[in-house]
């Protein structure tokens, strides 16, 4: 997957991880990556122009009227030359400038200039990163079809624990790679549809019974197989996340809702995953009402829902089923059980009591057990890294 021969624009914003950029243009140099690299003055107060300039073997964009080339002018010849932009790190600062259109500087006309796909990784104090001005910017950039590179959780620069440290380079390089590489590009014409999220089922106008799904394993899975090249339907519960670049989102709140969207579009799909944590039960009764309390205790009857999972497992023709088993105790026996009661070709097991796995994280371990009896196993990664081992395999069963 080289990338010998790209135009890569590498945008560096202001902040400590400027070092991280510099690594990364290292990097995509050695890959035979063309790199040129634009920087504000607040990021040549972290890493001198002249590091990237020697990493690079280009020279370093910082000043609108310092024009290199009398023959064209600059930010203009820059934005028509990429192949890719990609902003890294990418600070609030920049992030609000493309969001809201403003060119104040070199980096921020040229990013506006450009036609070129633009990969943003956030890098920022965690509670700038959760401040509504900055996901209402990001969310605009990904309405603008930006894609972005999802920053990990530790502890900060700034002596904050939490999300903000820019993407690692090792990661920033595989995703380009994947997107410029066509062999990546190995589900065109693929219909894949992805359940995601849980499911509310009320108990009366303020109450309901939910999960701690957040949903992010269902849309990096969605996420992925659209980069890939897939036409993808995600069908998601109640979640904080942003659609994914060129995904249908069709939005459900009960198990009821999710299974009357999933079997109206499952006989269309050629790849089914169900990463959905749907409600098992139900309130027999929903008030109407709010419920009044009292001293008294309460008695709540439930009920089944219906089985997603094992409805699209007894219809299936052509398509190869995907689902999940969330675990506490005997995964992979529970998942096996799971595999040969509801007829999938694959499921993903995990124990959502290991450290870094479960719901509402960023990252995963994962078992893959085959129909065949296979056992993939899949250590600590991000869950986009996961997604995309999932979808070789389900690129495997495809092809069966």
């Amino acid at each position: 997957m080289s990338l010998k021969g790209k135009k890569i624009m590498l945008c560096v914003s202001g902040g400590i991880a400027v070092f991280k950029a510099a690594a990364l243009t290292s990097k995509l140099f050695q890959e035979g990556a063309e790199v040129k690299v634009l920087m504000t003055h607040s990021a040549s107060q972290f890493v001198t122009p002249l590091t990237f300039q020697t990493l690079s073997r280009n020279d370093v964009y910082q000043d609108t009227f310092e024009e290199k080339d009398p023959a064209s002018v600059a930010h203009i010849d820059l934005a028509d030359w990429a192949d890719i932009v990609l902003i890294a790190p990418a600070t609030a600062n920049m992030i609000g400038k493309l969001a809201n259109g403003i060119a104040d500087d070199m980096m921020s006309t040229t990013l506006l200039a450009t036609q070129a796909p633009i990969f943003v990784a956030p890098a920022m104090n965690v509670h700038m990163y959760e401040h509504p001005a900055v996901l209402r910017n990001m969310s605009i950039l990904k309405e603008f079809g930006c894609h972005f590179l999802e920053p990990g959780e530790g502890l900060l620069a700034c002596g904050y624990v939490g999300k903000g440290r820019m993407a690692e380079p090792e990661d920033i390089l595989s995703t380009l790679q994947t997107y410029f590489n066509e062999d990546t590009r190995d589900l065109i014409g693929k219909k894949v549809l992805v359940t995601a999220g849980p499911t509310r089922e009320p108990v009366d106008p303020v109450r309901y019974f939910t999960n701690y799904s957040s949903g992010k394993m269902g849309f990096a899975l969605a996420e992925q197989a659209a980069m890939r090249g897939a036409e993808v339907t995600l069908i998601a519960g109640p979640v904080h996340l942003d659609t994914p670049p060129r995904v249908n989102r069709i939005d459900v709140l009960t198990a009821e809702e999710m299974y009357e969207a999933a079997m109206s579009e499952a006989d269309r799909a050629d790849i089914i995953i169900k990463a959905a944590a749907v409600a098992d039960y139900r309130p027999v009764v929903v008030s109407k009402e709010k419920v009044k309390k009292s001293n008294d205790s309460i008695v709540i009857e439930m009920e089944r829902t219906k089985d997603i999972l094992a409805s699209i497992g007894k219809k299936k023709e052509h398509q190869i089923l995907i689902g999940f088993a969330a675990e506490s105790e005997k995964v992979e026996e529970y998942a096996m059980k799971k595999l040969e009661k509801k007829n999938l070709d694959l499921v993903c097991a995990n124990n959502i009591t290991s450290e870094g796995a479960g719901f509402d994280k960023d990252t995963n371990i994962m078992t893959l057990i085959r129909k065949d009896g296979e056992h993939i196993h899949l250590p600590l990664q991000s869950k986009h890294d996961v997604a995309n081992k999932i979808l070789d395999e389900a690129k495997r069963l495809d092809l069966r």
